[in-house]
């Protein structure tokens, strides 16, 4: 009984990190795509709104802070239609 608690325990205390590596690299994947997005000719309000979501993805990015990083990659998506 005590080794199925100490399984389950450690299963529970790993998986926040595998989301966290999950949060990672989608951060990662949406910074890379909002820069191919700011390369394409874009109305001057959207390249502005994805400027500005690159930067606050980037500075999140380097803060480990991947929440808030994703959500400047849905701002830059919600920019774009999509």
């Amino acid at each position: 009984m005590t080794r199925i608690l100490a399984v389950a325990l450690a299963a529970f205390m790993l998986s926040p990190a595998a989301a966290r590596a999950d949060d990672a690299a989608e951060c990662d994947a949406g910074i890379a795509m909002i820069s191919a997005e700011i390369a394409k000719k874009h109305p001057q309000k959207t390249a502005d709104s994805l400027a500005t979501a690159l930067r606050v993805a980037k500075r999140e990015q380097g803060e480990k802070e991947y929440d808030e990083c994703l959500d400047a990659v849905a701002d830059a998506k919600k920019a774009l239609g999509r």
